[in-house]
């Protein structure tokens, strides 16, 4: 019976994992993928340019700089295997079916993260049983789960903080064990670290949770800082040697100057775009974000049993104390989360699009919460984790391809339509522009017929003869008609277009939810 059960386990990951790869193929191209795959480009030929005569100008006068290539690395051998395939199925040009091959290896990263996820709640639980359970949860999460569908920046970047973490939880287990620290995972350990923070920048908090989880530990276990530094003083400095090499490895801006690293912090927590996003109604802008704007969208963002399983720490917290390192996890866990947030708000962190940029801490919190979930009632935990789990997979086969867009119940007292960001990256462009396709066809519009509107989807126009796209903030200006709006994302905040003729609307509606959620339309001006 249990090798059975194992057979059904690994059967419905590899379908999960095949079915994440299709849907994911089927998603639009979100507005990040173009500016990162152009990142990748100039740091490439950056490179050429600095073996070739030692310098390159254009990275260091390149406004994403401090971008670097380590998930690239991974994704651009595959994303060109891959290219000829897209093209072929979804009828589309070469650079258009390199952004979506990368969806593929997105989806992937995605994937083996939930691994280690299911590694960390195998070790906090001890019972297999409960640790599928989270790592379906985890899986299923439509706001992850429709992330990892293109995300080429927030996924990459969660998924390898999450595996710094097992790493890190690995690390101290052998420490308690009073086992020896091997030098491969070591090497891994200062990889991941430095793969993370190539990312983005900001993953140096990662050493926020590293240090946090060291002092408590020591703490919790009476043990003196400078005694365990000096123990383990070699593994500490092969760490650190390590991750600094990496990391320069990984950052090409860092070539001409390692001291970059210091404007990199500076530029990325005050990335100079003021980007307004609808919370609660409120145009909140990133350069003035308020304190609460974090919490309104954990509130609404995270899964009320997650919510739920936050809230009842003060209830399960003598139960806590007493299981060896998994105190040590939690409580450094809680306190990493709240630093980085202080953080955050502390130095008025420009965030925008609801709470992308602090993804990295979800899984975190599913953590916290799954493990005071089980240590409160296993047996509430099994029924209600399997049932959020039957939701889940509901809600992600009505919403599709809008995952990334998911709010929880509390939401739907709002008009979500009026409250709230939706639709910010424009997934809703691919089936807007087959629209106008369809139109164009069906009244022989002319070829040099004009689209206004978002132009990082285009490419899933199937009448190639379109050459004329224009940015939706110059329609106001327009006099040559007849011509096609595309209404999405910021714009479509706006009044519609005057003297026009809907062709298409793009919504969806949540489960158990008669709200209409808008995300797009299309409009012909003859």
């Amino acid at each position: 019976m249990f090798k059975n059960f194992n057979l059904l386990i690994y059967l419905s990951l590899i379908i999960y994992f095949c079915l994440g790869v299709y849907l994911s193929v089927n998603t639009g191209i979100s507005h990040d993928e173009y500016h990162e795959q152009l990142n990748w480009e100039i740091n490439l030929k950056s490179i050429k340019d600095f073996f070739s005569n030692g310098a390159y100008q254009e990275l260091i006068e390149y406004k994403d700089r401090y971008h670097g290539i380590g998930f690239n690395i991974i994704s651009q051998p595959f994303q060109l295997i891959f290219k000829d395939l897209i093209s072929n199925y979804l009828n589309l040009g070469e650079y258009a079916s390199i952004l979506i091959s990368k969806h593929i290896i997105v989806f992937t990263i995605f994937f083996i993260s939930g691994l280690f996820f299911y590694s960390i709640c195998n070790y906090l639980f001890e019972d297999k049983i409960f640790s599928i359970i989270s790592l379906l949860i985890f899986y299923l999460y439509p706001y992850l789960f429709g992330h990892a569908h293109f995300n080429p920046k927030d996924i990459p970047f969660l998924s390898f903080w999450i595996i710094n973490t097992y790493f890190l939880l690995r690390i101290f287990q052998k420490i308690d064990q009073e086992n020896l620290i091997n030098f491969k995972t070591i090497l891994f350990f200062a990889l991941s670290t430095a793969m993370l923070i190539s990312i983005r920048i900001v993953g140096i908090l990662i050493f926020i949770q590293y240090f946090i989880f060291t002092i408590v530990y020591l703490e919790i276990n009476n043990k003196k800082f400078l005694n365990f530094i000096n123990l383990y003083k070699f593994n500490l400095v092969s760490f650190v040697f390590l991750s600094i090499i990496f990391i320069f490895i990984l950052n090409p801006i860092f070539w001409h100057n390692p001291l970059e690293i210091f404007n990199s912090l500076k530029w990325m927590s005050k990335y100079q775009q003021d980007i307004c996003t609808l919370t609660l109604g409120d145009c909140m802008k990133s350069l003035n974000l308020p304190s609460s704007y974090y919490f309104i969208w954990l509130f609404f963002k995270l899964p009320i049993l997650i919510i739920f399983g936050l809230f009842i720490f003060p209830f399960i917290e003598k139960k806590i104390l007493e299981n060896g390192l998994n105190k040590v996890f939690i409580y450094s866990i809680l306190i990493t989360i709240a630093s980085i947030l202080i953080l955050f708000i502390f130095f008025n962190v420009a965030v925008y699009d609801e709470i992308r940029h602090v993804m990295f801490l979800i899984p975190l919190l599913f953590l916290i919460s799954l493990h005071n979930l089980y240590l409160f009632n296993k047996t509430f935990f099994s029924y209600l984790g399997s049932l959020v789990i039957i939701f889940f997979i509901f809600e992600n086969f009505i919403i599709n391809p809008y995952q990334y867009t998911w709010m929880n119940s509390f939401s739907k007292f709002y008009n979500i339509n009026k409250t709230f960001e939706v639709d910010y990256w424009g997934i809703s462009n691919k089936n807007l522009y087959k629209s106008i396709d369809n139109h164009s066809k069906l009244n022989n519009t002319a070829n040099d017929i004009c689209i206004y509107g978002d132009l990082y989807s285009s490419a899933f126009l199937e009448n190639k003869n379109f050459n004329c796209f224009k940015p939706y903030s110059e329609l106001d200006s327009a006099n040559n008609r007849p011509f096609y709006v595309l209404k999405n994302v910021k714009n479509f905040k706006r009044s519609d277009p005057k003297n026009c003729k809907l062709i298409s609307k793009e919504n969806f509606y949540y489960s158990f939810s008669k709200q209409k959620i808008d995300v797009g339309s299309a409009w012909y001006c003859d």
